[in-house]
């Protein structure tokens, strides 16, 4: 994981959050309405209202993964948009961004976490599961219908992070 590193939002990596989520999306799903203004509208949708988008970045490849913290409610957010190239999959990089962003949440007061998914990503809800989410009901109910594609809600119930997770 030593050739990993994360990398803040900026608008000049809009186009990376945008071209690394639609490739996954589309590659398993279909881009949802719901998808396109958030991949369209970053910094208005995720980071302006308080929430945060990281990236991992590889030392050969450049910019890997990326990765959205979407403020929901006042110290709760939603893990949301996370995607790894698949050239980089099973390297590490989804770990590093993951930790990362938990630590983030926590920097910003979360007192909530949770993350919407589907079964179909079966590598991603194991990674989420490592990281300490727990499959979560309530979230379903709560925010699952907001997508066709989500079967699987989880609610992080891990300790808090630091910046080195």
């Amino acid at each position: 994981m030593a050739g990993f590193t994360i990398r803040e939002f900026s608008d000049d990596l809009a186009p990376d959050f945008y071209r690394i989520n639609a490739q996954w999306i589309a590659d398993m799903y279909t881009l949802e309405p719901t998808d396109v203004e958030v991949l369209e509208n970053p910094r208005e949708r995720i980071v302006d209202p308080g929430g945060a988008i990281l990236f991992v970045e590889d030392s050969e490849m450049g910019v890997v993964g990326t990765c959205g913290l979407q403020k929901t409610g006042e110290r709760q957010f939603e893990l949301t948009k996370m995607g790894v190239v698949p050239e980089a999959r099973g390297l590490g990089a989804g770990a590093v961004l993951l930790n990362a962003m938990i630590a983030r949440a926590f920097e910003l007061g979360c007192d909530r976490l949770y993350l919407l998914s589907s079964s179909k990503g079966a590598a991603g809800v194991h990674l989420y599961e490592k990281a300490g989410f727990v499959h979560d009901a309530r979230i379903m109910e709560e925010f699952g219908k907001r997508y066709a594609r989500c079967n699987v809600a989880m609610l992080y119930r891990g300790q808090a992070k630091g910046p080195m997770g």
